[in-house]
């Protein structure tokens, strides 16, 4: 039940990232909506539930993008790892922590793919265009990533309820 939870949420949040987002001009600088949900099963699930998902969700974001290959896998990977490090260190349930953890996400994704692109050659006019771009992202994930991860982890609990209760099994 859990992994099509995973896979239903994906999915939805790939469709709605790659063809609805794009035709709304509000969005224009919406950031990656995979990073709270990775930034999800970092904070409240087992790593060995969701490492090989989030590997597997950055090959298949990987062959969608048309950028250079591994880029979103490095970039889930490494999110995923510091959200496992931070939480040995913060309480996973902090308020703070999920208003400024989706954002501290999106400014790594911002970093990693800053750094892979300036190894083709530096062009000042992107800087600038891009530097635009990653602060609006972070805006937005400032203020909508905690209501992400709470969502998520509302719809989780309440299925992992009603499979456990559907299947007769008594919770103690």
């Amino acid at each position: 039940m859990t992994y099509c939870f995973y896979i239903c949420v994906c999915l939805c949040l790939v469709i709605f990232q790659t063809t609805i987002i794009p035709h709304i001009a509000l969005f224009n600088n919406f950031y990656d909506l995979l990073i709270p949900f990775i930034i999800y099963l970092g904070l409240f699930r087992p790593a060995r539930e969701g490492i090989l998902f989030i590997l597997v969700l950055g090959f298949i974001m990987d062959s969608l993008s048309g950028g250079p290959f591994g880029l979103y896998l490095t970039t889930y990977f490494w999110l995923f790892i510091v959200v496992k490090i931070v939480i040995k260190y913060l309480h996973a349930c902090n308020n703070i922590l999920l208003l400024f953890i989706v954002a501290a996400g999106v400014f790594m994704e911002n970093i990693i793919f800053i750094a892979s692109v300036s190894m083709l050659g530096p062009d000042s006019r992107f800087l600038a265009i891009t530097m635009r771009t990653v602060i609006f992202q972070i805006l937005w994930a400032g203020c909508t990533g905690f209501f992400f991860i709470t969502f998520f982890n509302h719809i989780h609990k309440k299925l992992e309820k009603f499979s456990i209760f559907r299947s007769g099994t008594k919770i103690t």
